[in-house]
């Protein structure tokens, strides 16, 4: 809970007993906030049906850093697959959105 008090202090946001909560505001100016459960990790459900559990402290980084993306593109961008360093950057976006196929050779 040490990371999360931290990125509660780097990026001023504020708490209570049971939440994590991040003010925003939305494209028209009028401010909201979004409340996140104090839990070590939160279950994010991809468009393809399947879910992934990531660390709270991903979430709030990828809340705070593209709050008008959908968490599940957002979470992707903050918890970057090490093996799509290697890619080109044309093909990296595909295989993030999942467009990316690949073939079954066998």
């Amino acid at each position: 809970m040490e990371q999360i008090q931290e990125l509660i202090r780097k990026y001023g946001l504020e708490e209570d007993l049971e939440h994590v909560i991040i003010p925003l505001v939305s494209a028209d100016g009028t401010r909201r906030r979004c409340f996140l459960l104090k839990r070590r990790f939160l279950r994010i459900m991809f468009h393809d049906t399947h879910f992934h559990d990531y660390p709270l402290e991903e979430i709030i980084e990828a809340t705070v850093l593209y709050p008008d993306m959908p968490l599940s593109e957002s979470i992707l961008l903050v918890h970057k697959d090490p093996a799509l360093d290697a890619v080109e950057p044309d093909k990296k976006n595909t295989e993030i959105r999942g467009e990316g196929e690949k073939e079954d050779t066998d």
